[in-house]
């Protein structure tokens, strides 16, 4: 994998850093932890002199300074009494195995969970079908108008890609993502060989599952809290009904991803994941992926996603 080193951003970083120098000169004050823990002694000795002079004599001592030495220890102890020293219990981690280390992916997040029960959605970041379509109005129409209607509702927005998806074929879809949520998929760039996009697939709600594609190194660089460029979500209100999924997606402009290359991304995901990806070499990469194998190869997933079926 090539290295994710970015000039400008280290130029960026460094040239910031006198400012922010600059900031802490201005604003910080320092002081001598010495000197205030002195005063703080010498204030406590002023206003118990008196008592400490009278405590003296009644020892038999001359000053306060040989009360101090004869006391010296009892104050110590007093002292380390007085601050116990916070403990943390910290869970004990089991060592990252030796094909993990040498793996040159990152670690995929855990696996996304399954809604156990079908309870339906009140999460108000999730889009239903009912925020496209009036459902029990198209439930009624045969499935060539349902289709039509479904594709002229995102006629209009030239960054949203649609698709109707025979529930068979969805079916395998879902029950391959169950078992192998992450992946990763190879996108040709003419001239610059090809870029891996990283995919991730998620099951918010009932009748809700998502799909989310993201640059590998963006991966690689935040994590979790990378974003996206493109975000497909399968709608299965209508599955039993009609038989069929209604596919949306969403390309973000500007994430350097094309319409046409997230359509790309989509059909590499359903030769893998669909009837075809359970061929023998596919399902093979799947497995290695998902184990974190370091046998897993760059090239053989680009020869497996070149192939026309």
């Amino acid at each position: 994998m090539a290295s994710f080193r970015n000039p400008s951003l280290r130029n960026i970083i460094s040239g910031a850093a006198p400012y922010l120098r600059a900031s802490q000169r201005r604003w910080a004050q320092v002081h001598d932890v010495r000197f205030l823990a002195t005063q703080q002694s010498d204030r406590v000795l002023d206003k118990y002199k008196e008592k400490l002079t009278q405590k003296a004599k009644q020892e038999g001592l001359r000053d306060i300074n040989e009360l101090k030495e004869v006391y010296k220890d009892k104050i110590q102890n007093q002292k380390n009494a007085s601050m116990p020293i916070p403990t943390v219990d910290v869970p004990p981690t089991s060592p990252p195995s030796p094909e993990s280390l040498s793996s040159p992916f990152p670690p995929p997040p855990p696996a996304p969970q399954v809604p156990a029960a079908k309870v339906p959605s009140s999460n108000p970041g999730i889009k239903t079908l009912s925020s496209y379509i009036d459902i029990e109005k198209t439930r009624a129409l045969p499935e060539k108008e349902l289709e039509a209607i479904w594709r002229l509702r995102h006629a209009h927005d030239a960054q949203s890609l649609c698709a109707v998806i025979p529930l068979p074929v969805y079916k395998t879809l879902e029950a391959t993502a169950k078992k192998f949520p992450h992946f990763v998929l190879p996108l040709p760039k003419e001239g610059h060989g090809a870029e891996i996009h990283f995919l991730q697939w998620t099951f918010p709600a009932e009748n809700t599952v998502t799909v989310l594609f993201t640059h590998l190194a963006e991966y690689k660089l935040r994590g979790e809290f990378s974003q996206p460029h493109t975000t497909i979500t399968h709608h299965l209100e209508l599955a039993e009904d009609k038989q069929i999924v209604l596919l949306q997606g969403q390309v973000v402009e500007g994430r350097g991803v094309s319409v046409d290359e997230a359509k790309w991304l989509v059909m590499c995901l359903q030769k893998f994941y669909g009837v075809s990806g359970e061929t023998s070499e596919r399902r093979r990469l799947l497995e290695m992926f998902g184990k974190g194998d370091a046998a897993f190869k760059v090239e053989d997933l680009l020869e497996e996603a070149e192939k026309i079926i």
